[in-house]
């Protein structure tokens, strides 16, 4: 059985940016059978024009974006509450990932591991760097 993953912002801007080390990651995890998550709201954060993000375009295509339901706003807004901050977004990241039991890749791991920290789940939501 293979853990899911969930992409913040990030991994949207370096695929975005055609990264290539995100591509091989993201190559790897999909050959690897790894179903791969982006909140609706992340994509919010990195897409700006559909003309120029042809390629960010299709790479959402092959990844499960997901809407943001009232239970995972709510525990994302409790989880800011916890950690002391106002990013909503990264709430949600957290929020998620929690429930899917998935690893977080991200280019922000210090915020990220705050709101993870906050959670006081045991084991810990594992996270990756971009």
């Amino acid at each position: 059985m293979n853990i899911p993953y969930l992409y913040d912002a990030g991994v949207l801007i370096a695929i975005d940016n055609d990264d290539r080390r995100m591509w091989a990651r993201h190559s790897l995890a999909l050959e690897d059978g790894r179903d791969i998550h982006i909140p609706s709201i992340v994509v919010s954060q990195a897409w700006r024009d559909a003309r120029r993000q042809v390629r960010l375009g299709r790479f959402l295509a092959g990844c499960h974006v997901v809407p943001v339901g009232l239970e995972t706003a709510e525990t994302a807004g409790i989880l800011c509450g916890k950690a002391g901050t106002s990013d909503i977004v990264d709430a949600t990241v957290v929020a998620m990932a929690s429930s899917l039991g998935a690893i977080i890749w991200t280019s922000d791991p210090g915020d990220i591991r705050s709101l993870v920290d906050a959670q006081d789940i045991k084991p810990a939501t594992v996270i990756r760097t971009v």
